[in-house]
Formats: structure tokens, sequence, C-alpha cells
């Protein structure tokens, strides 16, 4: 087994901190970008950059930090630690240990790894000494194009579903734009936001104060673009779309119900992935599906989003999930026992925002 010490990131890496992230030994995740860092810091929680090393090579995560009463600190390295599941073990013992140094009171670590989920993971696991914990991210399960060949190779690899439905768009004088960043773009998407809940309500919607923040963050970064079809002159379909070192992920998006043009949601999409490529992706998330073994049962309140999503790829990639890895027992008992469940309820009610 290997070992790894954990300390806290200097000035400098801090400074250039997509550059480390998207370095990491799985090339990072969107959601632990410096944009993702500055859109969570001061709502709730503290941002603290992370180092985990061994051997000469480093992995950068970032961790969400909060405080409660009794309990102590909780922290969250949201997407990460990014290392091979075999380092897990090593790498949380270096956590705990920059913890008991620096006296941080921290009673759990709760990670989420990008880490597909098999026996062999599972097994790395509970080795670590990790507990299943409740899955917070919407990508845990979720369809993941590959876009590293050609345009006509990748054209070529999506269902025929789907490329008779581009193509009929095109035909028919769909035609995709890409909007400038700025608050009648965040206005436009977030209202086919809301018509997506209304209609269908298969995931929450935040307020638009977060995702304009969200979105903002990305942006100004140069790493996320918005795309719309219209219809009678108004948006009928919308999506925002990060670019974040190789990995290019579909976010955000929705549409009109009841619209005339076949195919404009595919075309949407298709559009997004080819500037995706220009962009120097090479693989496309389509960032939350129903798990493999339910994407075709239509009680899953994610069902549509699985069924328009898998025309593009068949395969759904299972993760391993959120799993917390305890310092504290007794403390992490109160927490899961109740603790975790009023404390939600309280922040939301109180700000009126989701916990996580």
């Amino acid at each position: 087994m290997r070992e790894f010490t954990a300390r806290f990131a200097t000035d400098e890496e801090t400074e250039n901190w997509d550059k480390h992230v998207t370095a990491n030994p799985n090339g990072g995740n969107m959601l632990q970008s410096a944009a993702y860092a500055s859109v969570k810091n001061g709502s709730g929680w503290t941002v603290r950059f992370l180092v985990l090393e061994c051997g000469g090579q480093a992995s950068y995560n970032l961790v969400l930090e909060k405080r409660f009463p009794v309990l102590g600190r909780l922290w969250y390295l949201i997407k990460g630690p990014d290392l091979a599941v075999a380092d897990l073990k090593p790498a949380l013992e270096a956590c705990a240990a920059l913890v008991r140094e620096r006296k941080l009171n921290v009673f759990t670590i709760k990670v989420e790894p990008d880490i597909v989920d098999s026996a062999e993971a599972h097994a790395h696991l509970a080795a670590a000494g990790l507990v299943k914990a409740p899955n917070i991210q919407s990508n845990d399960s979720t369809a993941i194009l590959d876009i590293s060949g050609p345009e006509e190779a990748v054209f070529k690899a999506i269902s025929s579903r789907a490329r008779n439905a581009i193509r009929r768009a095109g035909r028919e004088g769909c035609e995709v734009v890409r909007r400038e960043p700025g608050p009648e773009t965040y206005r436009a998407l977030y209202g086919l936001m809301a018509d997506t809940v209304s209609a269908k309500g298969s995931m929450p919607l935040r307020s638009y104060a977060y995702y304009a923040e969200f979105w903002e963050e990305f942006c100004s970064r140069g790493q996320g673009s918005f795309f719309f079809t219209y219809e009678d002159g108004k948006p009928s379909v919308g999506a925002f779309v990060i670019n974040y070192g190789a990995k290019a992920t579909y976010k955000d998006g929705g549409s009109t119900q009841n619209r005339k043009q076949y195919g404009d949601s595919h075309l949407v999409q298709w559009t997004a992935i080819r500037h995706m490529q220009e962009l120097g992706c090479t693989e496309y998330d389509f960032c939350g599906t129903p798990p493999a073994a339910r994407i075709k049962d239509k009680t899953h309140n994610l069902y549509g989003m699985g069924m328009f999503k898998t025309s593009f790829t068949k395969s759904v990639t299972d993760f391993v999930g959120c799993h917390d890895y305890v310092l504290s027992p007794v403390r992490h008992t109160l927490w899961a026992k109740g603790g975790e469940r009023v404390f939600r309820r309280i922040e939301t009610a109180r700000t009126g925002q989701q916990f996580y």
C-alpha cells in the first residue's frame, strides 16, 4: 500500500487551481473547480483546497466544510478524492492525520470519488473503512459519450434515432444559436428549466440567483457555453455546457412543452458536442440518468431524461457514489441517526436553498 501525505494548498496552487485539478489522475471534475469553489464559499460552506501527495505525484481536491453545534465539522470531498480506488485508504488516513495535527474537530469526511461501481471497487471501499451514505450528486449514474474521435466517427457512434432526429431538425430549418453570458441569457435558460420542472418534476430547481452566480463563475473563466433553439421568436430549448479540462458536462437544460420542431433537443446536444470537441474535450457527460439497472424503469423520476441521454450513448456509467469516512463514531452515529436530517431541515427553512 502506498503512503500519502495531506496538506492544504499554497497560495500559488490556489491561484492556479484549475491547472492542478485538471492534471489529477482522473482529470478532475468541474465540481472541484475554482468556479464552483467561488459559488459555494460563504453560502454556508467554507472552502478548503486539499493536496494529497505520494511519491512526487499530487491530487488536488476541493473540500467543502460545514460546522455544526455539538458534532463539530463535516468535510465533503465533492467528487473526490481524485485517485485510484486502491489509494483511497492511505489517502484518507493522511486526511485524518491532517485533521488531528491541525485540531480541526472533523467528525466525518464525506467522499464521492468518480470510481466506476464494481465488486472490486466495493472491496477497496470496505477495506478503507468507508460507510455507504445517500448519494448527493445527480450524476453518480450518468451517460458518458466518448468524443475523442473525428466528428464523423462520433456521429456514427450515437443511435440511429438520435442521428435521424438531428438530420431532420436540420432539414426542417431548426437552428441552434450560441448566446453570450449575461442576465438576459440566464433568465431565458432559467425560464426553460422552470417549465421543464413544472411539467415533469424530475429534479429540484434551485433559485435563479444561485444559477446566475454559477453560470457567471464558469463563463467568466471561459468554461461555459449556452445553446438555444427558438420557436415563434422565443427560446424553446436551452442548454448550458461546461468545458473543464478534457471533460465536457451538460450541466443545465430545459425546454417548452408541446414544441412543433422535431429533433430540436437532439440538435442542441449535437451542436454542443461539436463545440466541446473544438475546445479540446474528449468526453461528454450528460450529467444524470437512472442507474443502469433501472434505465428502462418508467417509475424512476429520471426515466425521460435517461431515455433521451442514452439515445447518444447506450451505456450508463454507475459510480460508487457517496461514502462516509468516520473519524468520530459517536458523533457520526448522531449525524446518521437524525442529526443530518434535522440540520438539513433547519438550513432549508432558514435559507430556502438546498443543503448540499
